[in-house]
């Protein structure tokens, strides 16, 4: 360990008190003999060490001399030195260093040599030592160093023994320049980068080197400075394939493929022809950037130059048809390689196998997996991840743990996905055993793999854990929460409906300054969709400007939709026209929202509009215009738009179509083609289309068919107690024994259904709750007072004018269970702001009976005032004694 210590000043603690001695070089060997040394004789020359062995015994020989006080010229001490380089011997050069007070002068030249035996033998700590003790640095000295830092790729080190030269006043050479000027680049520092230039021009290199204009042409365009790279590139008196590379290898980084191309043509007009690299450049920067068909096209053209394209050619097409959802044509160019003889590396399989994940096929994962096997590239970590990955996804978990095992140099996205793989498929313990292994190897969770471990607890109805972890991430700063992480809490809350949840996390995320982004967004707007959520709306639609999302397509139909579902069509209306690109989802949601609002002929109108801006309709868009037909009672065009969809725009007709249909008819009163249309169905009818049919038998009358309708969706929801309930009702009304409901098989298993009414309505920021014939609530006498006196109202306008109208309610009559929770919450609502409010909306959770829908017409007239609610049905917008759902609910 002695000889391992260095001395201040690069010098031992050995006195110089012995003079050199001129003995011959091969008596070293003999410490009985005194030595002699005269390197400057060349025979003397050939008999310096040339294997270990020979080297340890000159380096004993010297430590004999040091005990008996004598010297070496320096000559001798840097020829030893250049041997423990040529033998790669850092030991034995440590033990030299050890004797350097033998050496008679020690000078610049000697210390530097020192450095370059350290550096040369991968120990630049140690050479930086020798470095900083050095009295004196010159050129050479600084390149050694530089060297060592280069060949490791410790840019920045570099960087800092520049600005040791600018103090010292040594100025790089044509040699040095471009290190220094290559290690700006890679750090992306463009200040230093700049100075090196100055000092290139200072000292009269730009002409003296092309490898120093092609360092600062490449150190220009790697830092983004493309008009200075071009500035550069012109005025170079002498060019070289590298300096064409440099240049189209900059505008291809940055996106700018147009102009890299030219210059690929002008460089051949010019008489240079492109290489390899060129070629390669050129064409993976057209991959990436998803210009597949080109890059084949420079593919072909360079063979027919006479280029044969390498592993690196292959490989950079098929990652850029992988990124660009082209993962089909990326397996087909893969087995197009193997065909040419071209042997894949780990990288090509890699881009290979996530073409697999793409497309879920995991045998042909396999057969890559054994080519992997095949090149013995199977323990590489980008490999092994996209394996694991692969096997993850299509369900083998198995397969993914085997190669997880195998990969010995594990990082943490190889953490990541394992854990990922077992939280995404419900195996919540093992991905958490995962997770704390991984910190017991010191390997530290980033914030993907926190925001794994949340995803998966959180989408697998584990609240508490997720919410556990959540509190943890920022625990002695370990973690910090980012974006993600609060819109996967958001998003797993609203998952489970959790929605109040979900808002309190979102309001939490807001005061806490996270950035909200348009994922963010899109998963809370839909938990305010609704009537009472207004005013949340509005906020965040604030929010939205203030983020400068309102351009965001997505976010934009978003926020359409969820107004047109809060009640305010509006503002739906003023985002539709402002926003300057529109998609199909954009007419649908404003069209769909028109249709809940009971407003046919604008939704009419729009899907007009929409064709003659040549916007090609989709599935949602026909939904939208049978049920804006049947609305209006336009029964032949809605028939004519039905079959339109599979005639001229190959739409096959969903189960959402076929609903449209039937409430088509079945509002006309066209029982028969309602009933014939859904025996006729290539498609087994659901809830909804059952729905639709009971809801126009009620409408008109018709008890058999109501029956009918009501039978099937028993059928199909068993457990349904407002289905249940129906049923009931209409075997009493049919004279038939209710028994006979018991007595049917479930189907289907579903969540039982409460049968308590009940009724939510926000006045002044508070959201109040009411219950039917609740008589506890604050006001009770001045709201029951009310109601009475609306009830007065009601029976002086004479009966009910439906007499045809099967009387089938969701909730029990009044007199029985006692007033309804939305009569209540209008009465409520008209007592505490009779002035203020704008409008009155309440949302209820069963459909809302005859009386209750003709007590709210008539106060839309009475006080006119605008009153919302949304039933379990359907949206009732009431106004001037008149609503949206035209009295067919």
């Amino acid at each position: 360990m002695e000889n391992s210590i260095l001395p201040t000043k690069s010098k031992p603690p050995f006195p110089n008190l012995f003079k050199q001695q001129n003995t011959p070089f091969q008596f070293l060997s003999n410490p009985t003999k005194p030595p002699h040394f005269h390197i400057k004789s060349p025979k003397l020359a050939l008999q310096f060490p040339t294997n270990k062995g020979q080297l340890q015994q000159a380096v004993t020989a010297l430590d004999a001399l040091a005990r008996r006080k004598s010297k070496v010229n320096p000559e001798t001490y840097v020829s030893l030195l250049q041997s423990c380089i040529d033998l790669d011997s850092i030991d034995l050069g440590r033990q030299l260093h050890s004797l350097i007070g033998l050496v008679d002068n020690v000078d610049c030249f000697v210390e530097t040599k020192l450095v370059s035996m350290y550096v040369k033998c991968g120990n630049l700590e140690d050479a930086r030592q020798v470095f900083d003790e050095m009295p004196e640095r010159n050129l050479f000295t600084y390149t050694t160093m530089i060297g060592g830092y280069s060949r490791e790729q410790r840019h920045r080190e570099i960087l800092k023994l520049f600005w040791g030269m600018v103090d010292e006043g040594v100025v790089p050479d044509e040699f040095l320049m471009p290190r220094i000027v290559r290690a700006c680049a890679n750090v992306g520092n463009l200040e230093m980068g700049e100075l090196a230039h100055s000092f290139v021009i200072r000292s009269g290199l730009v002409g003296a080197s092309v490898q120093v204009g092609n360092s600062l042409l490449s150190m220009y365009a790697k830092c983004g400075e493309l008009r200075l790279a071009r500035k550069l590139f012109e005025k170079m008196d002498e060019k070289d394939g590298v300096s064409w590379n440099s240049i189209i290898s900059g505008y291809c980084q940055f996106g700018v493929d147009e102009e890299a191309l030219r210059l690929f043509n002008e460089m051949q007009d010019q008489g240079v022809q492109p290489g390899l690299v060129t070629w390669n450049t050129l064409i993976a920067s057209h991959s990436q950037c998803g210009n597949c068909e080109l890059a084949m096209e420079l593919k072909e053209e360079m063979k027919s130059c006479g280029i044969v394209p390498d592993v690196v050619t292959w490989t950079s097409m098929i990652s850029g048809f992988t990124k660009n959802n082209r993962s089909k044509q990326a397996l087909e160019l893969f087995s197009e390689m193997l065909m040419e003889g071209i042997e894949p590396n780990a990288i090509t399989i890699a881009s290979a196998t996530t073409a697999c994940v793409s497309l879920k096929t995991l045998k042909k994962g396999k057969e890559l997996h054994s080519v992997g096997i095949k090149i013995g590239a199977i323990g590489d970590v980008l490999l092994g991840n996209s394996l694991i990955e692969l096997y993850s996804k299509c369900g083998n978990l198995e397969a993914a743990q085997r190669t997880f095992d195998l990969i010995l140099e594990k990082d943490v996205f190889t953490w990541n996905l394992m854990i990922g793989g077992f939280a995404q498929a419900g195996y919540c313990g093992k991905a958490y055993d995962l997770f704390m292994k991984m910190q017991d190897l010191g390997v530290p969770p980033n914030v993907i793999t926190w925001n794994t471990m949340i995803s998966g607890y959180i989408r697998n109805g584990d609240e508490d854990h997720a919410m556990n972890l959540f509190g943890k991430m920022e625990e002695r700063g370990a973690v910090k929460r980012n974006t993600a992480s609060w819109n996967l809490l958001i998003a797993g809350l609203l998952l489970h409906g959790r929605k109040d949840k979900a808002l309190a996390i979102f309001r939490q995320m807001q005061a806490s300054g996270v950035l909200l982004n348009s994922i963010t967004l899109l998963s809370v707007l839909p938990a305010c969709a609704n009537l009472i959520a207004w005013k949340k709306v509005k906020e965040i639609h604030c929010y939205v400007i203030r983020g400068r999302l309102e351009s965001d397509v997505s976010v934009a139909n978003s926020l359409i939709d969820t107004y047109a579902k809060a009640g305010d069509l509006t503002s739906a209306r003023s985002i539709f026209v402002n926003l300057h690109t529109k998609d199909i989802i954009t007419w649908n949601s404003l069209m769909n929202g028109y249709v809940v609002h009971g407003c046919p002929d604008i939704t009419l109108d729009l899907f007009d509009h929409m064709k003659s801006l040549g916007v090609e309709a989709n599935r949602g868009t026909f939904a939208c215009v049978l049920l804006a037909h049947s609305l209006a009672g336009m029964v032949d065009e809605g028939k004519q738009t039905f079959s339109s969809m599979s005639e001229e725009y190959h739409i096959s007709p969903g189960l959402e179509h076929y609903s449209a249909m039937v409430d088509l008819l079945g509002r006309s009163g066209r029982h028969g083609e309602a009933t014939k249309l859904i025996d006729e169905m290539n498609l087994e009818p659901d809830f909804s289309v059952w729905t639709a049919l009971l809801r126009a038998s009620r409408v008109h009358g018709n008890m058999r068919l109501a029956i009918h309708a009501a039978e099937n969706l028993i059928e199909i929801e068993p457990r349904n107690l407002i289905v249940r309930r129906l049923l009931t009702q209409l075997y009493g009304l049919d004279g038939r024994a209710v028994d006979s409901l018991t007595k049917r098989k479930p189907r289907k298993r579903n969540g039982t259904t409460s049968i308590l009414g009940l009724s939510w309505l926000e006045v002044k920021n508070k959201v109040y709750s009411f219950m039917t014939g609740d008589h506890c609530m604050p006001y009770s006498d001045s709201i029951y007072a009310q109601l009475d006196n609306i009830s007065r109202k009601i029976k002086a306008m004479g009966p009910d004018s439906h007499k045809s109208e099967l009387c089938i309610e969701e909730e029990e009559k009044e007199e029985i269970c006692g007033v309804h929770s939305e009569k209540l919450a209008i009465a409520f609502a008209l007592l505490s702001s009779p002035d203020s409010l704008s409008c009155i909306r309440i949302i209820k959770n069963f459909r809302m009976c005859g009386d209750c829908h003709r007590a709210a017409k008539l106060v839309s007239l009475m006080h006119r005032q605008e009153i919302y609610v949304h039933d379990s049905k359907i949206l009732h917008h009431f106004k001037d004694g008149r609503c949206s759902c035209r009295d067919y609910w």
